[in-house]
């Protein structure tokens, strides 16, 4: 079985585990529901619903746990830097209620299935913190502290954190949960497995017809179901018009090998600097310099300047690790779960989980187990993917303002250079062909590996992200290997290879 490359093989979390060997769909099969999506979303979802009585069919295009659930910091929080604030501000208190209720639900719901399955994923139980860096964010951290306890947090502010350097004032909340991701969701997976439900991996879904009963065509045969979730992390169907409305962001991450005591919290900062930070064992992680996916500086002068911060606070033995991860985020800044479309009755999506998807992905899984039961939630019309926010349309015009200069900006921009001779080992070149453009990368054995620059979603130009090796797509997020596999969506078809 051929399975796509994993997009972030130096993650902490895929370098200690051994990857699961589920085999890839190759006759036709017959279930109550299908998942799409072998994370945290997509596995937590399934096994509600087996829990129900449902017969289950997971279908992940790589491994279980390689995507996003596996580049992320291992957090699994209520207390998310400033978004309750963000939440209240935008769509009132209520809803901010709800959003503190759902996630704080999540939590629960992690460890409670962490001990009912005896999962072994280094499941802790920490207090978490988001901290003022300095004077200017003490609003900042205030209005959140306030926020959360009107959702219904049991937060306080504080004036410490078990960091090496002084911060301004900081809101706590207790008794939340850090874990290893990817253990977790691989024992997820092993509870999904068996007594009529199935876990698929290297299985990649291209297409769903959503008739009576729906029909999934996949990389490897058919899948019919009554039911589908879309928990691809950026849905995989172009009918409910997410792209237009998620703006797909990066962040990256470090783990570092430390001399002395590590931080216990699961801290994160008010401002837009972001650093997030935690430990695991006896390494520090560090995360933040977020920003949209294709566009800004080099990736590797993220990493450097996460580093820099690292050493500057803690005695560094070395950096183990370096990894990067890419979210969805909605453009009225709260996650979309429910139906895919107004009058969808059988397709189900979950996305948007505004860089806290283990969080987001639990609580996403508990709302759709009872959507798919015929039954009401209290939690449905704050995340209805079909909900319309006028407060926000500005921001959506901006969103796809953007989209249209990258489509067009790409198109006009010169190539690098004219001959693939002259693109050097170990790094990639768009590179005049004819009348066109070829995205070439020479690997570090001096092989060169051309694609076309054309995303196989909408046909936007991709461009190279040199810390990741891949090919990102500026519009809507979908990358690729240096041979054009598909490592995340929304496309679903690699890039066309060119001749060498």
């Amino acid at each position: 079985m051929t399975v796509p490359t994993v997009s972030a093989a130096e993650s902490l979390w895929l370098d200690r585990v051994s990857p699961t060997t589920y085999p890839a769909q190759r006759d036709a099969v017959q279930v109550d529901i299908a998942v799409l999506g072998g994370g945290i979303t997509g596995l937590t979802t399934a096994l509600l619903l087996k829990r129900d009585g449902a017969r289950v069919a997971v279908l992940e295009a790589a491994r279980v746990g390689t995507g996003a659930t596996g580049c992320n910091t291992g957090k699994v929080s209520a207390l998310q830097s400033t978004i309750l604030s963000t939440i209240r501000g935008r769509h009132g208190a209520e809803k901010a209620k709800v959003y503190a209720e759902a996630s704080l639900a999540a939590v629960e719901l992690v460890a409670k299935l962490s001990a009912d399955e005896g999962i072994s994923c280094d499941l802790d139980r920490r207090p978490a913190f988001t901290y003022a860096a300095d004077d200017t964010e003490i609003g900042a951290v205030e209005r959140e502290a306030q926020v959360a306890g009107a959702a219904g947090l049991g937060v306080r502010l504080v004036d410490s954190v078990d960091l090496p350097y002084p911060v301004a004032a900081a809101v706590r909340l207790d008794d939340q949960v850090e874990l290893q991701p990817t253990a977790y969701t691989q024992g997820l997976a092993a509870a999904v497995e068996g007594e009529g439900s199935f876990v698929f991996e290297g299985t990649r879904a291209l297409s769903v017809e959503g008739g009576s009963p729906c029909r999934i065509r996949t990389s490897g045969a058919t899948v019919t179901a009554g039911q589908v979730v879309d928990a691809t992390h950026y849905p995989l169907l172009d009918r409910g018009l997410y792209f237009a409305r998620l703006e797909p962001m990066r962040s990256y991450c470090i783990a570092a090998r430390i001399r002395g005591a590590p931080p216990q919290g699961l801290s994160i900062s008010a401002g837009s600097t972001t650093r997030s930070i935690r430990s695991y064992g006896d390494l520090l992680i560090v995360g933040g310099e977020g920003h949209e996916t294709g566009a800004g500086e080099a990736s590797r002068a993220r990493y450097d300047r996460l580093e820099q911060f690292a050493r500057r606070h803690w005695d560094v033995d070395a950096v183990t690790h370096r990894w990067s991860a890419q979210d969805p985020v909605p453009y009225d800044d709260l996650p979309v779960v429910g139906r895919y479309t107004p009058r969808s009755s059988r397709l189900f999506v979950a996305s948007g989980f505004m860089k806290w998807g283990l969080t987001g992905g639990t609580s996403a899984a508990m709302l759709l187990r009872d959507l798919l039961g015929g039954r009401d939630h209290p939690w449905a019309s704050t995340f209805d993917p079909n909900r319309i926010t006028l407060r926000a349309v500005p921001r959506l015009a901006q969103i796809n303002a953007k989209v249209g200069l990258d489509l067009v900006g790409d198109r006009v921009r010169p190539a690098q250079t004219r001959s693939q001779v002259d693109v050097p080992r170990g790094e990639a070149r768009v590179v005049r062909d004819g009348r066109g453009k070829t995205g070439v990368y020479r690997d570090e054995g001096g092989e060169a590996h051309a694609v076309s620059l054309r995303c196989t979603h909408l046909g936007c130009l991709v461009r190279f992200n040199a810390a990741e090796r891949s090919w990102d797509c500026p519009c809507h997020g979908s990358r690729f290997d240096v041979d054009g596999a598909v490592l995340e969506g929304p496309a679903t078809e690699p890039l066309e290879r060119k001749k060498t």
